[in-house]
Order: structure tokens, then sequence, then C-alpha cells
């Protein structure tokens, strides 16, 4: 399946600058911050001010540690986490994540696409539902015509998309000291709210369709790059490629945590001071916005959100599809051309099609968003704890499972996140 390519950033030995080793973990991490994400985020600012930015200092460390795990099984193994699933776990386990993961990732895209029709319709007026059916038709044609080793670069100036919310944050007042002061000793208040908040922003940031975006796009780039092997096959390519899986993650969940931080930031120091408190979607959130921090601010919150929205869509939609095809061993390829891989494509399109098309049915999707998390909450445990049994597998990782500290790590994460289920179904 390899084609020849030259490509710029695919062979971490022949080009060592920054840009070159940045990219599954980069467009993974700025995924996450998409428009459903942003809602989470304003949401936490808004009702609890800063007493919730602790949340984003604390999922940085877990989200590094579990997305390191899922890039070091694509990349030594050459296989997604689907097809590792299938060769070396019971069926029912397979189905069952797959399916749910399927179910989640349209509700996502539902919402997310929604939120870009939204905001576009709020900075130059119009149809929304023109805008929604655009959206979703832009990201298709792109995932469907323009080859991995070019639509990845799209992706990587994107996430240029994400500094609109650290730009929106500089535009406003914000009492440094007072919020340092929260972030090490906030005030916690013990109510079902909170927690709440806290499980959703968890939920949000730790997400299962990002395991499997990230595991794959590894193996994309072995597929993209004559040159590049699975690890297990050629450990003489092991300490370039997995030195840069470490700084590609570490990097890309940085991006990620500290958007999301001054998203969160940006909501408490305008919307929360001034009491506004109920936010159910971003596009709500860069609304409130206009009358407390003005114009320019405005501006720049809405086109973040359908900045972030075109990173998302594609990531959402393609997990879905690698997730598919490695349960039922379809050619699975964002390289590959349509008429090679018919059905991956088709699971890509049919997630954006249905997405597109709930934004004109009755169903409430702040709703459909709630149950997406939940769904997301519930099948990240069991697939964590599965990643984390593979990452010292000897017949998938050979020589190559992860350290004793990054499992530690893993397991945390895994552990945290389980505790957060209990906490959301006690509070369903």
């Amino acid at each position: 399946m390899k084609k020849i390519i030259r490509r710029e950033f695919s062979n971490p030995v022949a080009d060592d600058s920054l840009v070159s080793k940045l990219g599954p973990g980069l467009i993974t991490g700025a995924a996450d911050d998409d428009p459903s994400g942003i809602a989470t985020y304003s949401q936490a600012g808004a009702q609890f001010g800063f007493n919730l930015l602790w949340t984003m200092v604390l999922t940085y460390p877990l989200m590094v540690g579990i997305q390191m795990i899922s890039a070091a099984i694509g990349r030594v193994s050459g296989h997604g986490l689907a097809t590792n699933i299938r060769l070396h776990y019971p069926k029912w386990l397979l189905y069952s994540a797959v399916g749910l993961l399927l179910i989640a990732n349209t509700i996502n895209i539902a919402a997310d696409v929604a939120a870009m029709g939204e905001a576009l319709k709020l900075i130059v007026g119009g149809p929304r539902q023109l805008y929604v059916v655009g959206f979703g038709l832009l990201s298709l044609l792109l995932q469907v015509f323009v080859p991995y080793h070019r639509y990845v670069r799209i992706l990587k100036w994107l996430t240029l998309a994400l500094f609109a919310y650290v730009g929106t944050a500089l535009v406003v007042h914000i009492p440094w000291p007072e919020v340092a002061r929260r972030v090490v000793w906030p005030h916690v208040s013990w109510t079902q709210a909170y927690f709440t908040t806290v499980v959703a922003v968890f939920g949000t940031t730790i997400s299962p369709y990002l395991f499997f975006w990230q595991t794959s796009q590894e193996v994309e780039d072995i597929h993209a790059d004559s040159q590049a092997h699975a690890l297990r096959g050629a450990p003489g390519e092991a300490v370039a490629n997995l030195s840069r899986i470490k700084l590609d993650t570490l990097i890309g969940m940085g991006f990620s945590s500290l958007v999301g931080f001054f998203i969160m930031l940006t909501a408490a120091v305008t919307l929360n001071l001034h009491g506004v408190t109920n936010i159910e979607s971003a596009s709500q959130a860069a609304s409130a916005l206009r009358p407390i921090a003005g114009e320019f601010a405005f501006v720049l919150f809405s086109a973040g959100i359908i900045g972030t929205g075109l990173l998302a869509l594609p990531v959402l939609a393609g997990s879905a599809a690698y997730a598919m095809s490695g349960a039922f061993k379809w050619k699975n390829s964002l390289e590959l051309k349509p008429y090679q891989a018919k059905r991956f494509y088709a699971i890509i399109a049919v997630s954006i099609v249905v997405g597109v098309a709930m934004g004109f049915t009755p169903i409430d999707p702040i709703k459909a968003l709630f149950w997406s998390a939940v769904i997301n909450g519930v099948i990240s445990v069991p697939i964590m704890f599965i990643m984390m049994l593979m990452a010292v597998r000897l017949d998938i990782m050979g020589q190559f499972k992860v350290s004793h500290g990054l499992q530690w790590l893993g397991w945390l994460a895994t552990g945290t996140m389980a505790l957060t289920v209990v906490a959301m179904l006690a509070t369903l």
C-alpha cells in the first residue's frame, strides 16, 4: 500500500526541524478543542469562574500519557487500534466499542457542524442551514479527494485557528494573581452541578475517538513514506520515531490544554463576572461575549468555532471509519483513492451526512451532545484498559513495550476516567 511520496515531515531522521516532528499528536490535541468542547469549557468558566481552571492543568499529563500509548501502539505494530483489538481480543468487545464510537462520533459531528453554521450566521448573517450543509460538504470533499500527505498539511494549518482563543483572552482584563491562586487553591463547590461539570470537562478532554485517530495516523505515516516501517520490523527507526511521538504528543496535548484553559478563563472574566452563568453552546458563548468584551473578541471567538470545527470533523468521521475498517478487515487509508477503499470512505460520508441531517430534525443538539459524552465516557474506560494491556504485550509491542513510567501514567488516566464515569452515572 505504500506509495513513494515526497513529504517534508515524514522522516524524522532526514528532517530535524520542529515542524517536521509535529503531526498526529498536534492534530489530535487541536481537534480535542472542537465546538462541543468550546461549549463545555465556556460553561465551566461562566458557571464557576476561575474555580475549574485546575481541571485543565490536571488533565494535561493524563492526556499525554494515554495519547503517547495510542501513538506507540500504531507505530510499533503497524496496525490501528480496532485492528489490534480484532486480532487479540473477543469480537463482542470490538463490535460494542466500535458501534458505540460510531454513534457518539456522529452525534458529535451533528453538534459541531450546527455550531459552525450558527457561528458563521452570527458573523455574516444568512441561513444557518445552508452553512451547515456547506461545512459538511467541504469537509467530506477534502477527506475523499485530497490525499493524506496533502490533507494533513491543511489540518496542521487549521490548528492555528485555536490561537483565536488565546487572542480573545488577551483583549480582556485578567487578574492574573487571582487566576494563579485559584488554579493552585480553587474554591470547591460541593454541589452536584460542580462535580457534573468536572465530569463533563474530563469526558470532553479524554475521548475514545482521539485514541483511534492518533493510532491510525501513525499507521498512515508509515504507509505514506516509502522509507518508514512498523518499528517491530525495523528497530533501527525506533529512537527517532519514539522521540518524535513524545515531542509531538507533549506539544499537541499542551496546545489543547492551553487553549481549553484560555476558553474557560475568557468565560470566567467576562460572562461569570457579569452574571451570565448558563451557556449551552459555543455560539451562545460567542453571542454573550459581544456586549461584554466587544466586537473584536466576539469575532475572534466565533471564527475560532469555525476553524476548530473544520479541524474536528475529519477527526471524528475519520476515526469512526478507521475503527469500522479495522473491525471488518476493510482497506483503509486517506492516501487511497475512493474506489480503492469504498467502504472506508462510505463510513466517512455516512457519518458526516447523518450528522448534517440531524441539524434539520427536532432533536435537541444539547441533549444529543450530552448523551454522546455519556457514551464516550462509558466506552473510554474499557478501551483505555485494553490499550494498557496492549502496551505491554510482546506479541503486539515486541521489545518496544511502554516504559514503567508511562504505564503508571496510563493507568492513572484510566483510573481517573473510571471515577468520572461513576460520577457521571451517579448524577444522571
